[in-house]
Parts: C-alpha cells; structure tokens; sequence
C-alpha cells in the first residue's frame, strides 16, 4: 500500500470502530446531531457559498459542461434545502431497534428478528454537494458509519459540508469518525476503497453510468449499481391531453440533470396529431430539444414557430440525456409502450398518462421500474417526496433495495435467540 491508500483504509476502518458505537446511540442524541447539522449549515451558508464559487470558477476554467456545472452548482435556496433535509430526517421514524419479526419455538427458544445498522457504507459521488448532507444524515439516524468520497469538481464545497457535520455531532457525543470523507481527488483511491471490504459493508456509487460500471466491476463488497435512469412516459390513446403535456414538460424541464427526468415521450398514434404540435411548441419555450421518429417526424415537420424539432437517430433511444433533449415516438398501443420501454428503459421511473383505469391498471402492474407512476411526473421519484427526508441513491436494482433508498434501505436484521440451557438433540 502506498501512504495515501493506507491513510484511506485507515478512514475506513476509523469508520467502522465508530459505528459500532454509533449503533448504540439513542434516537434523541441521533435526532439533536442532525438538528445541529442543520443549524450549523444554517450558521456557515456564506462559507459554504464561498467555497462552491471557487468549485465553480474551477470547473468553469477547466470548460466543465452545463449538466455538471448546473447539478453542482448551489444558491441559498439549496443551501437551505440541505438543512431542511437533515430536520426532517430527525422527524422520521427510527427503525434501528425494530422487531421484525418475534415467536417461541416449541422447544422453548424465543427468537427476535431485529432490525439494525448494516455497519459502513461507502458513497463514491459526482458533481451534487446536496449528497453529503443527505447522505450522512441518513446514515447517522440508521446508525451506520459512512466513507464519502465526492468528485473533485466540488472538493472546496464537500470538504466544507464534510467538516460541519463531523463538528456537529461531536458536539452532541457522537464519534466524529463515525463521518469520514475522502479529501484527496487522486482518481486510483477509487479503485483502492472498492477492495476494502473488510472495513466498508455497501457501496453505493451516485453519477454517471460510467462510475455505475466502474463500481459494479470492482467492489469487492456488496454495492447498488444502478441508478441510471431513461425515463419514459407513455400518452395513451385515453389521456386527457392538457394534463399530459403539463406532466411531460415538468418532467423533463423542470431539471434536466437529475436521474429521475424524462428522456423518452411515447405517443399514442390516436393522439399523435393533436398532442405532438403542441408538446413540440411547448418544448420550444423551454428551449427543449425534439428528436423525432420518422412517424413523429411526419406530424412536425411543417411545425413553424420556436419548436426544436430534429429527426431521431437509433441511439437517442435508451439515453439518459441530461440536458434539454427529449426523444419521441409514436406507438400503435400500450403495448407497444410496455414493449419500448422493455427494450430501452433502465428500470427506473416510468409513466402513464391516462383517463382508462385498465390501462393505468394494466401499465403499472406489467412495467419492471422502481416506481411506475400514472398522471403524475416521474420527477417525484425522489427520497424527499416519498416522505423518506432524502435518498442515500434511487436503485434500479432487483435485491436488497429498489427506488429511493431511505432509512429502512440502509439496514439489515439480526436474530436474537433466547433460551433456558436447550440444547440440540
């Protein structure tokens, strides 16, 4: 080991001795550290400020695109996000303790299923400095040790936020090593954290699909790699047209960076002529970039006006685009839709528009996503909005966890077995 993967493994393995401790610790010492992280957030926000500015002239000068500038990029409003999110996680219900399951066998024994802390989880992120907050927060009120590594192009911010929430729960009795992040920006510590099973329990990349690959190559412990989301949302013959286009926009314009917008608009042929003008115009005052299939293209291609319509290459199908761009289709039927999504979707957030309560029935129950939505936005597939306080990831995974990962997420069981001197026979 060289001297910085050692000082790494011994972050780690600091981390792990803290959250045996941690695991102790009661729900009211766990809830006043994270109501301290939250005023302490509160108190230093012009530092915080200060020091994503400097992140941001870095990334700027270094010709960083929009989509990572805009998801790193944070105002007061987010800064205050952040502190509402560590409040409302100590408003949430504390699972660690949870008897899961309780019963005597005949032979006597008392088992307990109880819910407890996994141990250490190790979170290797991108670009969001929202996550370190989320992240530690969800983590100390389920009693888990955590290793942060964040990208370099938001070191000033994630150091700043990492020191406020390692002082704010010293300050209530918590091990501040119980939060370690990894300050160093050398891209091979990567690759060094992932083989450290012996300290961390999970590992949960959070950006591009490339560090999702990367991670689900080489940690060598458990790790949630998906999160890659092509969204879709499917208009149905039976949609009632203006709420489809309200619902569309918002789910592609309202922040196009984040994992949960749409990429993917399938259009009933019934409904292609009326809907697809509009949606295009619309799109076209958001600045939104069209690309359309022939079938689609055929409707617009005489569309005047502001619309940004371009025909559709094979591959603007089954991207995650990230950015003012959004693929469309037209389909023949639901099926059709389901058949799409099948095909290009990355078992993320999918929706229906739809007034047929069969065809809302049929789409939610046969589409594979973490969350399948009808006559809402895909947007909403989110740890706050789900009333979890934040996510520590949105798993596309099939085991463990799927969608948002909140407190429950991050948990695992234990047996306690009683008896009065059995043995077996």
């Amino acid at each position: 080991m060289t001297l910085t993967s050692q000082t790494l493994h011994d972050q780690a393995k600091a981390a792990s001795t803290a959250s045996r401790r941690l695991a102790m610790v009661s729900t009211e010492v766990k809830n006043s550290a994270l109501i301290a992280i939250a005023d302490a957030i509160e108190t230093n926000r012009q530092s915080i400020l200060r020091a994503n500015e400097q992140d941001l002239e870095t990334a700027k000068q270094a010709g960083i695109d929009f989509q990572m500038m805009e998801r790193m990029t944070l105002n007061t409003g987010r800064v205050q996000d952040m502190a509402d999110a560590a409040r409302n996680i100590a408003d949430l219900y504390d699972p660690i303790g949870e008897i899961l399951e309780q019963r005597v066998l005949p032979n006597g024994l008392n088992l307990e299923r109880v819910r407890v802390p996994l141990g250490v989880i190790g979170v290797i992120f991108e670009s969001r400095p929202n996550v370190t907050i989320d992240i530690a927060a969800l983590c100390l009120k389920s009693g888990n040790g955590v290793v942060l590594r964040g990208g370099k192009e938001c070191i000033r911010t994630n150091t700043v936020l990492a020191g406020i929430v390692k002082d704010a729960i010293e300050s209530v009795g918590i091990p501040r090593d119980a939060v370690q992040f990894i300050e160093s920006t050398d891209r091979a510590l990567v690759k060094e954290m992932l083989e450290m099973d012996d300290v961390i329990d999970l590992m949960i990349p959070r950006g591009s699909a490339e560090l999702v690959n990367f991670v689900g190559q080489h940690a060598k412990m458990a790790a949630i790699t998906g999160g890659v989301g092509v969204c879709h949302t499917y208009v149905d013959a039976d949609a009632n047209l203006d709420t489809a286009l309200k619902i569309v926009v918002n789910a592609k314009a309202k922040r196009p960076t984040v994992c949960n917008a749409l990429d993917t608009v399938l259009v009933h042929q019934e409904v292609a002529r009326e809907f697809l003008p509009e949606l295009a115009a619309e799109f076209g005052v958001h600045d939104v970039e069209l690309r359309a299939d022939g079938r689609a293209m055929s409707v617009l291609d005489a569309l005047a006006g502001g619309a940004k319509v371009v025909p559709a290459q094979s591959d603007d199908f089954g991207t995650e685009f990230l950015a003012l761009i959004a693929s469309v289709k037209i389909v023949d039927s639901i099926e059709d839709a389901m058949d799409h999504i099948a095909e290009y979707g990355s078992k993320h957030s999918e929706a229906i528009i739809s007034e047929n309560p069969e065809a809302v029935e049929q789409f939610l129950n046969e589409v594979d996503a973490g969350a399948v939505f009808a006559n809402t936005s895909t947007y909403f597939n989110d740890g706050a909005q789900f009333g979890l306080g934040a996510e520590v990831a949105v798993s596309t995974n099939k085991l463990h966890a799927r969608g948002p990962m909140g407190l429950k997420e991050i948990t695992t069981y234990k047996w306690k077995v009683r008896g009065q001197g059995q043995v077996r026979e």
